[in-house]
């Protein structure tokens, strides 16, 4: 039996010529562009909410969120910030939703694939 990849391990090894097959036995390919575009936000963003990622998100997307926040969570890639902020979306009537920021671990882990991609640069 193969043994499926941690999210961390996934977001490591991410290549731009992944293929689909690969990325399909890991993940859904749907909630692997959401953990992509919660983990480009988490680069990019001191803290971040639902909030944002809904509005750079399609709405295909948003299904996702969640689970993928959960999985970068459990990865250890993303940490809470102890933080709350009210919920944009109207479905939610405002109800609080957490606010999240990079780990160390998540910060090593872009560090890795800057280097990789750097020496494939070179």
């Amino acid at each position: 039996m193969t043994r499926r990849l941690s999210v961390a391990e996934r977001h490591a090894a991410a290549d731009k010529d992944l293929l689909l097959a690969d990325i399909a036995s890991q993940s859904t390919w749907t909630q692997f562009l959401v953990e992509q575009a919660v983990y480009a936000v988490a680069l990019n963003e001191d803290t971040f909410s639902c909030n944002l990622l809904r509005e750079l998100l399609p709405e295909l997307g948003h299904g996702f969120l969640g689970a993928a926040i959960n999985a970068m969570r459990q990865g250890g890639l993303i940490e809470h910030t102890g933080q709350y902020v009210p919920s944009t979306s109207q479905a939610t009537h405002g109800h609080p939703i957490a606010v999240w920021r990079l780990s160390i671990k998540g910060s090593e882990v872009a560090a890795r694939r800057r280097a990789r991609a750097q020496g494939r640069a070179a």
